[in-house]
């Protein structure tokens, strides 16, 4: 088992255990606990987990991205549905295609487009695909497997059909976005999703309300450079906004 398998599944058991035991983890890999100290050392600092005395915990900011949908919806509601209204006027001016990445944020956004408002709506969101069809919207779903926490289809046939594509605007959302590190999520199959959606856009912008910023979680997926616009809410500090404008991107404040 490469590193990277090893690092999710360590993840994967800790968001459900709580914690996790480098004993325990050594075992079940049939690795020295020197080789599982290190990997929860470099979890601890991607800023995923936590290590403490025995094994590691699952860090704040991680724990409160992997909730499921139901969950994460009505957190900071207000700030997402101004995001949301804002974002209506980065819409392909001649009836275009977009791409709509699964989350809250977005499906905020989806809720308040009318049927003739774009050409076609590329999503990965299960979820998303079914209320746009059901308001006559022209939806295509991409395949793949489906992540039950967020109803996103992930894996190479997302991934492959993204190759495809060359869409308008891509509507992205991020659990983290950083300076530093860019946009990050916590899970590595949705971030080689979101890499293929932003490198499948013509524009790519990123819905995040403010609490996501400085949060760099375990799968990084787009940097800085590559996003055109940001939509967020004025709880991002002036100088944050104006270092992000700094290195080129244009943030609009709901």
């Amino acid at each position: 088992m490469y590193a990277a398998e090893r690092h999710r599944t360590i993840v994967e058991q800790a968001m459900r255990d709580d914690r996790v035991s480098v004993t325990e983890l050594a075992e079940h890999f049939g690795v020295t606990t020197e080789t599982i100290r290190r990997d929860l050392d470099t979890l601890d600092r991607r800023g995923v987990l936590r290590r403490v005395h025995g094994g590691a915990v699952v860090a704040k900011n991680v724990a409160l991205s992997e909730t499921d949908l139901a969950e994460r919806e009505p957190a900071n509601a207000v700030q997402k549905g101004r995001i949301a209204q804002a974002a209506l006027a980065f819409l392909p001016p001649t009836q275009g295609s977009i791409l709509f990445d699964a989350g809250t944020t977005t499906s905020r956004l989806a809720d308040l487009l009318a049927p003739d408002s774009v050409r076609t709506v590329v999503t990965n969101s299960l979820p998303l695909a079914g209320h746009l069809a059901a308001k006559s919207l022209n939806v295509q779903l991409l395949g793949g497997r489906v992540r039950g926490i967020t109803g996103a289809t992930v894996g190479a046939t997302t991934v492959a059909a993204l190759g495809r594509l060359h869409c308008d605007v891509a509507f992205i959302g991020a659990n983290g976005f950083s300076l530093r590190r860019g946009l990050s999520t916590p899970d590595p199959d949705e971030a080689v999703v979101k890499q293929a959606m932003v490198a499948a856009a013509a524009k790519v912008v990123v819905l995040a309300d403010s609490s996501k910023f400085g949060a760099e979680l375990m799968a990084s997926f787009a940097d800085l450079d590559q996003v055109d616009v940001l939509i967020t809410d004025p709880g991002l500090a002036e100088a944050d906004q104006a270092e992000l404008r700094a290195v080129g991107v244009e943030v609009v404040i709901a």
